[in-house]
């Protein structure tokens, strides 16, 4: 119960609530008005709740952030996420929401495992696992609905391997590792040094 009270604390809450605006905004920015491309900026909030909140507040965002991108699916305001919803439900509810979560958790415990020994190599590691897992959840994900993802490989003239790796994968996924761990640690290392003076 002491540790559930902890983690409802003032400041938590206070952090959960900008992270969480912050990753509505990037994901209406980047999903809904197109501002930005493919890069999923929102891993930022999620490496970052991972980071300051541990491993229930990359699971709080990371759930969040998957349950928006499932949404616009089902209204269609994301296309491809709209093509598998209409084929595969299920399977792409599940994965919509498993990576993100899985990831967020995953960054928060490899940060509380290593933090003590190197609080910068732990921030470096945590911020990399976080794109790192969300894109092999994803690619694990779409292989599963492989009838459906064919359909687009063959649209596009391409293997399903190549579809997904590099046409879905990735350049996006290069991106998003730099910027996650160009960013997140910038962030996090402001936010450690504020909380020392507060």
């Amino acid at each position: 119960m002491d540790k559930q009270e902890k983690f409802f604390s003032t400041r938590n809450i206070v952090y959960l609530a900008i992270l969480t605006t912050l990753l509505v905004v990037l994901n209406l920015l980047g999903t809904v008005f197109k501002i930005i491309t493919n890069v999923n900026l929102t891993l930022i909030p999620i490496v970052l709740g991972a980071l300051l909140l541990g491993m229930r507040g990359g699971l709080i965002l990371g759930l969040i952030s998957g349950v928006m991108t499932f949404l616009f699916g089902v209204f269609g305001v994301d296309a491809f996420t709209n093509f598998l919803v209409t084929q595969h439900p299920v399977l792409t509810f599940l994965t919509c929401t498993v990576k993100v979560t899985v990831a967020g958790v995953l960054g928060g415990l490899v940060y509380n495992l290593l933090k003590n020994k190197n609080v910068y190599v732990a921030t470096f590691i945590a911020s990399a696992i976080v794109p790192i897992v969300n894109t092999a959840i994803f690619i694990l994900g779409a292989l599963i609905m492989h009838d459906t993802i064919s359909v687009l490989a063959s649209g596009e003239g391409v293997g399903v391997m190549y579809f997904l790796i590099i046409m879905c994968a990735g350049v996006n996924f290069l991106i998003e590792l730099a910027i996650n761990v160009l960013v997140a640690p910038a962030i996090h290392t402001v936010v450690r040094v504020l909380d020392k003076r507060i």
